[in-house]
């Protein structure tokens, strides 16, 4: 909880927000902050990191898993305080937890959906080897915004074996 302050500070920004889903609020509270750290300590099955500069939280990075036959794959969110847009730290992030995923989660894919006009988070899917596989037309409407959702995703298959420390099929269940 003594990140509070820090994500608060980071998360109400209207240019953040602009680029998330509906789960993302805005304006950004400390009530909302408190929820989001409490259900991140409490949801076992969703992976979630601050991501820290300077000693303090200024954003997150996510993996939600599926389920049932998707049990496999799973969803990569991710968000950073505009202070530190451009500086490839978003790239960095993604690039760190997508090997880490797909070894700890046991997972064949990972995917993130990205607003069309969100051409900074476009630059990191494509940075970090995740391929634009889908345009959901007129998707979303946002702030009065009607945008088409980019699907971007990698495969295990697509990454270097050392990066995963693999070899072993993951289970057939």
């Amino acid at each position: 909880m003594d990140d509070v302050d820090s994500l608060v500070r980071h998360a109400n920004d209207p240019l953040v927000s602009r680029s998330l889903g509906h789960r993302f609020p805005y304006p950004y509270t400390e009530e909302d902050a408190r929820i989001f750290i409490g259900q991140s300590l409490h949801l076992p099955d969703e992976k979630t990191w601050a991501i820290e500069i300077n000693g303090e939280a200024s954003g997150g990075i996510g993996v939600h898993p599926g389920e049932g036959v998707e049990r496999h794959s799973a969803e990569l969110g991710y968000w950073l305080g505009r202070t530190y847009w451009n500086e490839g730290i978003a790239s960095a992030a993604v690039a760190a937890l997508v090997p880490h995923a797909m070894r700890e989660m046991r997972l064949y894919r990972l995917q993130a959906r990205v607003f069309e006009d969100n051409a900074g988070s476009i630059r990191v899917m494509e940075k970090c080897g995740f391929v634009h596989e889908a345009t959901l037309r007129r998707l979303v409407v946002k702030e009065d915004r009607v945008l088409d959702m980019l699907i971007y995703a990698i495969t295990r298959d697509s990454l270097e074996q050392d990066s995963l420390d693999a070899g072993e099929p993951l289970d057939a269940q």
